[in-house]
């Protein structure tokens, strides 16, 4: 199957890629920009020679470009989006982008052979004290949600089967933007011999990027009938947890937390995934954190370099 991935140059594109290449689908990398020496590390060497790879360069706000990605493939993940602090600065600019972006994937998807659609939707649709019930606090969030209600009716208009998926934090090799990259950038730190102090506080669900890379794998080449809209908690954890993770790897570490809590809710309801994609992949924090120092004292990220 050729599955295309939109702002697939990004953290969960690579791991998504590497998730779907290891099943034996082939994979089309749609992205705004060309550089990709932090997808090719995350993806690997033996992965991006196998021939299973083709890059494509667009812009999902141009309807055209979205629709030349579309023709030929058979799945579609859909993660072009602009984060949280972005939507905030320029709320017209994330609309264009998370919204009109994704009317034009499912408006493609219309016209072509699609069998799924797995999308990114967020924990930021719920706000800080339910997890169950949507009520988000951001713009980003905001338009989350209204992808998913847009989900529902192209279901009902056209048929086109869908799950958009809630990741809380996710973390792991490559994270480096928006306001949960916090974790991971202290756990390069560590890595690095450096300080770092997370900009948050409380609680939330840590997500290791394989098993999302590998959920959104699976909900785009295994997508049942209906619109489906699910969350992924990952494991729940405060920040005083993930720093004791951090300090069990790398003795001294200097890392710390301030600041407020997120702006959603920390503990989310994951049985929907589980009923949905039986037995998904799922890594123990410790663990991810460990994969995740240890990514990093080994590679020299491209900003690093000379």
């Amino acid at each position: 199957m050729r599955v295309l991935i939109t702002g697939g140059r990004g953290f969960i594109g690579a791991w998504t890629t590497r998730a779907l290449v290891d099943a034996g689908h082939n994979v089309r990398v749609f992205d705004v920009h060309d550089v990709r020496d932090t997808f090719d590390a995350l993806v690997g060497d033996e992965r991006t020679a196998s021939g299973r790879i083709e890059h494509v360069r667009g812009d999902i706000t141009e309807p055209r470009d979205v629709d030349l990605a579309v023709n030929g493939c058979e799945a579609i993940v859909h993660l072009a989006a602009i984060l949280i602090p972005a939507a905030r600065k320029d709320p017209v600019l994330g609309a264009r982008i998370n919204v009109l972006g994704t009317l034009y994937v499912f408006e493609a998807a219309k016209r072509n052979p699609i069998r799924g659609i797995a999308y990114a939707s967020s924990a930021a649709v719920f706000g800080p004290d339910d997890g169950i019930h949507p009520e988000p606090r951001t713009h980003y969030g905001a338009y989350k949600l209204c992808n998913e209600g847009c989900a529902r009716a192209y279901w009902d208009d056209a048929g086109i089967r869908s799950v958009g998926l809630r990741p809380s934090t996710v973390y792991g090799p490559g994270r480096e933007l928006g306001v949960t990259a916090d974790p991971t950038l202290a756990m390069r730190a560590a890595a690095e011999g450096a300080a770092y102090t997370i900009r948050f506080t409380g609680a939330t669900g840590m997500d290791y990027v394989a098993d999302v890379g590998t959920i959104f794998a699976r909900a785009a080449t295994e997508t049942p009938d209906g619109a489906h809209a699910i969350s992924l908690q990952g494991q729940l954890a405060t920040v005083d947890e993930v720093l004791a993770a951090i300090r069990s790897i790398v003795p001294g570490a200097q890392v710390t937390a301030e600041g407020s809590e997120l702006m959603f809710a920390a503990e989310l309801d994951e049985a929907p995934l589980h009923a949905l994609l039986p037995n998904p992949q799922r890594t123990p924090l410790l663990d991810g954190t460990r994969e995740t120092i240890e990514f990093y004292r080994k590679v020299r990220q491209p900003q690093d370099r000379p």
